[in-house]
């Protein structure tokens, strides 16, 4: 469940994303993309309920292995060239494609998830964006001088690091990334953070950065700090190297380079048939992807299994009192912003109708046993009315009203004298 307040929604200037995560979730029918099952709100929150993947993530699922085989890559990532595709026919851009978001079901198939930087684009309009909105990335897309090239002197060590030690200088500051508030820029298009406009070119950068990463072991512009590795993926001329110990095909090396580069020349910017019809997916059967033996099964024991997720400390949030105020009270659960955001699966409406529950609701329900009944239902005696005297007598045995079968007759108490 993913839960937005939704005064930090108003004040962020974050509504536009919020309704283009639902707006996609609801559209697009894919098997390749997390499903949304329900939407809804209350006066304070948004509500958003996906159908859970318990396989865990490919940021787990790097650390755990440190790198991928090509052949489980390969894999991987061209289940991934298919999510992107998924969203981009419906003309949007992702913007947020990292391992955290790449999540494994309980047969190790991948689907793309968390939408909520996603922009719609308009077909009438360029196929390009220019950023005039914040956004919650926005520590890396604020003007920086970023084109310099000038890196901080603990920067400028790291290619002299081996791939090992460089792997164990990424792992120990991944698990810290992965939940800060500020996030990781490692995956971001160098047109996304000079905010010079960019289109869904950037999404294919980031799948180039994640293939570096399955291979190598960490992404290819890593540094010590963030706003030199945003430095160093805007000058990636210079730093985009494999190291020596990293035995890629050249397939692999080429496919990767033709992702990391500029826009003009960056494969997918005619769309993802020119990714699959690279080399280094020769012989990927495109359409059955999906039926096939994952390259990975991971160990799941039931539905609602967590071990393959990383564990971390939880947060014990403190209820807060009602905040006062003009966000306050622009708030009900009716409120114009957030019209239209409830949402039903009808895939999860038919399975509800065709549980057993709901079979169960359509048989024809029998009749209220009558009181009758609930003494003797093989035999049951009718209620007769008695004498003048006034007296009703309900005769189980044979229905009479006849006082003299009293051992064989309820009989109507006698008033005390």
């Amino acid at each position: 469940m993913k839960k937005l307040k939704k005064s930090e929604m108003l004040s962020r200037g974050q509504v536009e994303h919020v309704r283009a995560e639902r707006n996609l979730l609801a559209e697009v029918d894919s098997h390749c993309i997390v499903k949304l099952q329900y939407s809804f709100q209350d006066s304070e929150y948004l509500y958003l309920i996906m159908e859970y993947l318990p396989g865990g993530d490919m940021m787990t699922l790097l650390m755990r292995k440190d790198t991928l085989t090509e052949d489980e890559a390969r894999f991987y990532v061209a289940q991934s060239v298919l999510a992107i595709q998924s969203i981009h026919k419906h003309n949007y851009i992702h913007r947020d494609i990292k391992p955290d978001n790449l999540l494994l079901d309980k047969n190790g198939h991948m689907k793309l998830s968390d939408f909520g930087l996603c922009k719609p684009l308009d077909c009438r309009a360029l196929s390009t964006l220019h950023e005039h909105e914040p956004s919650t990335d926005e520590e890396y897309r604020e003007p920086m001088d970023v084109e310099s090239g000038r890196l901080q002197p603990s920067s400028r060590g790291l290619p002299n690091r081996s791939q090992q030690e460089q792997l164990q200088h990424w792992q120990r500051n991944r698990r810290m990334l992965a939940y800060s508030t500020v996030g990781t820029p490692d995956y971001i298009a160098p047109e996304v953070l000079l905010k010079k406009g960019y289109g869904m070119e950037c999404d294919w950068w980031s799948l180039g950065a994640i293939m570096f990463e399955m291979l190598v072991g960490y992404p290819p512009f890593y540094a010590d700090d963030p706003m030199n590795t945003c430095r160093k993926i805007v000058n990636w001329r210079t730093y985009l190297k494999f190291p020596d110990e990293a035995k890629l095909t050249h397939e692999a090396k080429d496919l990767i380079c033709r992702l990391l580069c500029d826009v003009e020349h960056r494969l997918g910017s005619r769309g993802g048939d020119d990714i699959k019809a690279h080399p280094w997916f020769k012989g990927v059967p495109w359409d059955k992807l999906y039926e096939m033996e994952a390259a990975y099964k991971p160990e799941v024991n039931g539905e609602l299994d967590t071990q393959n997720f990383e564990k971390f400390d939880e947060v014990n949030s403190q209820p807060h009192a009602s905040r006062s105020g003009p966000w306050r009270k622009m708030l009900t659960s009716k409120d114009t912003n957030f019209v239209g955001y409830t949402f039903k699966n009808s895939d999860v409406f038919k399975g509800m109708m065709n549980s057993p529950i709901a079979e169960l609701k359509k048989k024809p329900q029998p009749k209220r046993p009558s009181i009758i009944s609930l003494f003797d239902h093989t035999n049951v005696g009718a209620v007769s009315n008695g004498e003048e005297s006034g007296d009703t007598h309900f005769d189980v045995a044979a229905g009479q009203s006849d006082e003299s079968n009293s051992s064989s007759s309820l009989r109507k108490p006698q008033s005390s004298r």
